[in-house]
């Protein structure tokens, strides 16, 4: 509530001129948080009815709806004339505000009033100089001062305070009247003071009884009569209160003034005193009637605390409680089984709930989650309307014991008073709950449209996502509404939830619109029936489902089609067994087939049933029935004429597979399971007749359905076994044949299935007969299996073999001797392997050394090795011959050329080092077949000896040693054309310079002796150039060179080594010469100091 809100003028101007406050002082009090909440609680409700402002230490206003305690200062009072809410309208006319005394302050009032003040003014001795009459008013004004004190403190405690006569100065004066000495012998006086007390006493009288009528007449019902919604702590309180009232009332009639007044009246014999003794009657049968009302009451008020104390979804469960309570106080209240009470009472227990029901809903924040979840809501008021029903019929099942109670005791009265008057106001607010409830309903529908699926293509989903959107819109007004929608009487929700109503019938109109282009698209029931089941939520909406009608008419007739068509469809192909089925025995397909039918009409007919929760008048519900009765005996007809002519044909098929044996022999020998197929065929037709329990089976058919087990395990164990028994004989080797023949015969397998061939599928004991071959069958494969993976594992080590590299070429694609040691050690593991699964087999075999398949058998293995090594040594062979093929244009083996003092020589030797080299490779080759030990014991030498006997490998060796005679004429070739260097390193440079010097030239080996010619500095040059050009031409040398396309000879620290013997004959020259000039230079140097040491005349001589 605002401060500057109008209705609280008249209130702010009272307080700030009673206590003197400046505006800012108010300001601050109205505007606080907890002054304004109190203000709403008096001024906007009906439940308060007084509110009270004092000043609290420091000046600091407080503001309270009870009258405060241990206030010293005044309060305030602002109070109603009427159980009202405040309007700016009756604020003039329906408060009253007036200023009272604090409790402290009222109680010294009174203190001093009847113990100070009163006994002084009283006292003739301390007025007598006092003016005629000063001392008599004075004393008038303080006990009319101190009565207002006691009736304003009465009046706050809610009790009637019975005023004394102002004649009355204390408890002595009536004494004094009758026996004070100034008035003997004056009659005139004591006459005139007994009509003082009298008329004193009959106005009391008069005031008693005014006062005590105004509470005997005071009732419980008068705040309904007044249009209030009182409740009963209301009721519960006005009783107690008047009980307590009446007891204050009670005693102060009992007290000693009380009693004076009641003397003076009867010895004056006063016509009031008819009326002052009914008064005491009054006040008895009243204190009788408060006295068992409240007595009575206590029960109910505490079985509605106890309610109020409970969850609220309790409450449903404990109305009879209540109810019976208040039938206990009908039956044994003397003064409260009054219809008139017993209605107030129910009318307040009725509000009561109403408000419990609200604080429930929370009020204004009930319509908030309409727009996201309103189940949990629509929950709760679904909870209130059961918990408000269950009061109603509780009060109904009361009223009819009540009745029973007068039948059996005619003392009871019965409630004879209509049961509107106790629920009016409840029947208006569930009313209001129940359209409330309506709107929750309505949105759950509505927001169900965000979850349907599409309908008919895009353009009818847009359609309804748009209704959903404003119905959204429409949703999101209610939810921001400010007003309590659980007030019944409010105007404004009325008149939205008003709007809200025709703004869902338009949402009806078009979601209808919609819906009707959709069913009007469905070509078959299901997609009706789809529909329905999709939008059933909203198509029971009367607007809705009455524009729908004709479209569930129409989806309806549909069905009727579809069973006319299952029903064509069976006629159609009933005949035609080879549709039905080609995976399953036809008749079984057919009784398939049969029931795909009644399943399809089936389903047609729930489609039927869920058009027809919309559509329950339509009159085609009949026809549906008898159509689909119609064909479900036609079916049933259909299956039972299958199942006598399948029952026929099942029996023949087991007669004929019963006398059947089970072996035989095909046109090649070989063994295999008789009648397979047909016994298959019955087999299968018998596993759908265990599954169809209503098929009779004729004698055959039961005998072969009993063992049908027994048979099946018997027949797999034979295809396994002949399975087996194929694969030992059918795939047999030529090396093992006799070995499996001797094994058959020391088994006696060939006998044992012969006898087999005696048995038929019907014969006794042919489950056991077959187990005991199967296990041997099984035996024999399962050795036969293992003997055959080590033969084939031994075939892969000896493949492997052939594909073993001894030889590599290196990353540089030159000749790579491996480590021969891994591959030997590799070689040898495998042949100790070889002989190992050798020695197995004989095992599994059970063969004898000796004995002759055996040593074919070693004999043939042996042969397999033998040609394994052969395969790696011509592998390797071919590789040093592919690798030294002239055409090959690859380099396979390098050498270097070396310069020594003795010559140019090769590293390793072309002749006899390339041959120790190849010659080795070729004995390691030979050395690699010799590891693996012989397997045939017959034959005594090893692989070795055998594969260096071959020819072909003899040929390979012979041609690699040709290939390298070939490629060491051609490395001599390249030796002579290098040899013209040769001089650089043979010839002495000593003897070679000393001729160069004495003749400036090398004398031929014809030159004997010459003239001698000392060189000059273009003989240097000369010779200096010479050696400058060879130098570039020994540079200009190829680093390596490929002979024969295989052979690479590094030429490289060749040209090393002859580039630093040139340079050595350069530097014989450049050396001389620099020595020559620095001499000369140091001549020179030397002169001038010659000259100044010798005589004139002397003379330096070129020649030195």
């Amino acid at each position: 509530m605002d401060a500057g809100d109008e209705r609280l003028d008249p209130v702010r101007n009272f307080t700030l001129t009673g206590f003197r406050l400046e505006q800012e002082a108010w300001r601050q009090f109205a505007s606080a948080e907890d002054s304004q909440v109190i203000f709403n609680c008096f001024f906007n409700t009906q439940d308060y009815s007084h509110l009270f402002i004092h000043q609290q230490d420091g000046a600091r206003l407080s503001i309270g709806l009870d009258f405060p305690q241990n206030v010293r200062t005044k309060v305030i009072c602002v109070s109603k004339t009427a159980r009202e809410v405040v309007t700016k309208e009756n604020v003039r006319n329906i408060l009253i505000i007036q200023e009272v005394q604090g409790e402290d302050a009222k109680t010294f009032i009174i203190s001093v009033s009847e113990e100070v003040t009163c006994p002084l003014l009283s006292n003739h001795g301390t007025s007598r100089s006092w003016a005629v009459g000063l001392a008599e008013e004075a004393l008038r004004f303080m006990e009319r001062q101190r009565n207002e004190a006691l009736v304003m403190k009465a009046q706050i405690d809610g009790r009637t305070f019975l005023a004394y006569p102002d004649a009355f100065r204390d408890d002595c004066l009536y004494d004094n009247a009758l026996h004070d000495d100034s008035f003997q012998g004056d009659t005139e006086g004591r006459k005139w003071l007994d009509t003082q007390l009298l008329h004193a006493c009959d106005s009391t009288i008069m005031e008693w009884v005014k006062l005590v009528s105004e509470v005997l007449q005071q009732d419980s019902s008068q705040l309904v009569l007044d249009g209030l919604e009182p409740l009963p702590s209301e009721e519960f309180n006005f009783w107690r209160s008047r009980l307590r009232n009446l007891h204050f009332i009670q005693e102060q009639l009992m007290s000693s003034r009380a009693q004076q007044v009641l003397s003076i009246a009867q010895r004056a014999e006063s016509v009031y005193l008819s009326s002052l003794r009914d008064l005491h009657t009054d006040v008895q049968k009243g204190l009788d009637e408060a006295e068992d009302v409240a007595r009575n009451l206590k029960p109910v008020q505490q079985e509605l605390e106890k309610l109020q104390q409970m969850k609220y979804h309790q409450l449903g469960n404990n109305m009879a409680a209540v109810m019976e309570e208040v039938r206990l106080v009908w039956i044994k209240s003397e003064f409260y089984c009054r219809p008139c009470r017993v209605v107030v009472l129910l009318q307040e227990i009725c509000t009561l709930f109403i408000q419990m029901s609200r604080s429930f809903l929370l009020g204004k924040d009930l319509m908030r989650t309409l727009g996201s979840e309103p189940g949990q809501k629509m929950e709760d008021v679904t909870l209130v309307i059961w918990t408000l029903n269950s009061l109603k019929e509780a009060f109904r099942l009361c009223r009819t014991q009540v009745e029973v109670d007068q039948r059996q005791d005619g003392d009871t009265r019965s409630w004879d008073f209509p049961s509107y008057l106790v629920f009016f106001r409840l029947d208006h607010f569930l009313l209001h709950l129940q359209g409330i409830q309506e709107v929750f309903s309505v949105s759950l529908q509505l927001h169900q449209l965000d979850r349907t699926a599409s309908v008919g293509g895009r353009m009818w989903t847009d359609a309804i996502q748009e209704v959903y959107q404003d119905f959204l819109c429409h949703v999101t007004v209610l939810c921001d509404l400010t007003c309590d929608p659980t007030n019944p009487d409010d105007q404004s929700f009325l008149k939205h939830l008003s709007q809200f109503w025709v703004q869902v019938s338009d949402l009806e109109r078009r979601l209808a619109s919609v819906l009707s282009r959709a069913f009007e698209d469905c070509c078959i029931s299901s997609s009706g029936a789809k529909l329905v089941k999709m939008f059933g939520f909203i198509l029971d909406r009367p607007l809705i489902h009455d524009q729908l009608r004709p479209y569930l008419v129409r989806l309806e007739e549909m069905v009727l089609e579809e069973l006319d068509q299952i029903e064509s469809l069976f006629f159609s192909e009933r005949k035609e067994s080879d549709t039905f089925c080609m995976f399953t025995p036809s008749h079984a397909a057919g009784l398939c087939w049969s029931q795909q039918l009644r399943r399809r009409a089936e389903t047609t007919l729930n489609h039927h049933r869920t058009l027809q929760q919309l559509d329950q008048d339509s009159g085609v519900s009949e026809l549906v029935l008898q159509r689909f009765h119609l064909i479900e005996d036609l079916l049933r007809h259909f299956r039972d004429g299958l199942r006598t002519e399948w029952s026929s044909l099942l029996d023949s098929d087991c007669g004929f597979i019963l006398e059947q044996p089970v072996i035989q022999k095909n046109q090649q020998g070989m063994l295999g399971v008789n009648c397979s197929n047909t016994l298959h065929v019955v087999l299968r037709e018998l596993r759908y007749v265990s599954r169809k329990t209503d098929l009779e089976l004729r004698p055959n058919a039961a005998r072969l359905f009993t063992c049908r087990d027994d048979i099946t395990r018997s027949y797999l164990s034979l295809s396994h076994m002949v399975s087996c028994y194929k694969q030992v004989v059918g795939g047999v080797l030529t090396e093992d044949f006799s070995l499996i023949q001797d094994q058959l015969q020391d088994l006696d397998l060939n006998q044992n299935l012969s006898e087999l061939h005696r048995y038929t599928w019907g014969s006794e004991g042919l489950q056991q007969q077959v187990e005991q071959n199967r296990d041997m069958v099984l035996l024999l494969h399962s050795t036969v299996s293992q003997a055959r993976a080590n033969m084939d594992a031994m075939t892969r080590i000896i493949q492997g073999w052939a594909k073993l590299h001894l030889l590599e070429r290196s990353g540089e694609s030159l000749l790579e001797v491996r480590d021969m040691e891994q591959s030997y050690r590799h070689i040898r593991e495998e042949g100790e392997e070889l002989l190992r699964l050798t020695q197995v087999n004989r095992s599994l075999y059970g063969a004898k050394d000796s004995s002759e398949s055996w040593i074919m058998y070693l004999e043939h293995l042996d042969d397999k090795v033998q040609d394994g090594l052969f395969q790696l040594a011509l592998r390797s062979m071919h590789f040093l011959l592919d690798n030294m093929n002239p055409q090959s244009c690859c380099t396979f083996v390098t050498v270097s050329l070396q310069l020594r003092e003795t010559g140019s020589v090769f590293e390793p030797s072309v002749g006899v080092g390339l041959s120790d080299l190849l010659q080795t490779i070729i004995s390691d080759i030979y050395t690699a077949t010799s590891l693996p030990l012989r397997i045939s014991v017959s034959r005594h030498s090893n692989y070795q000896v055998s594969l260096q006997q071959s020819s072909d490998l003899s040929a390979l060796q012979q041609e690699v040693k040709n290939r390298l005679l070939q490629v060491r004429e051609e490395a001599e070739r390249l030796l002579t054309r290098l040899d013209r260097y040769s001089y650089l390193w043979l010839s002495d440079r000593k003897r070679v310079m000393q001729e160069f010097l004495t003749y400036s030239r090398q004398l031929g080996p014809e030159e004997l002796e010459a003239e001698e010619t000392p060189p000059t500095l273009n003989d240097f040059q000369r010779e200096i150039n010479s050696l400058n050009t060879l130098r570039e031409e020994v540079d200009h040398l190829d680093d390596v060179i490929l002979l024969h396309s295989w052979l690479q000879v590094d030429l490289r620290a060749f040209k090393g080594s002859l580039l630093s013997v040139v340079y050595k004959w350069r530097h014989l020259y450049t050396d001389y010469l620099l020595h020559s000039v620095s001499e000369r230079a140091c001549i020179i140097v030397q002169l001038p100091s010659d000259r100044n040491h010798h005589p004139a005349g002397s003379c330096w001589s070129p020649a030195a």
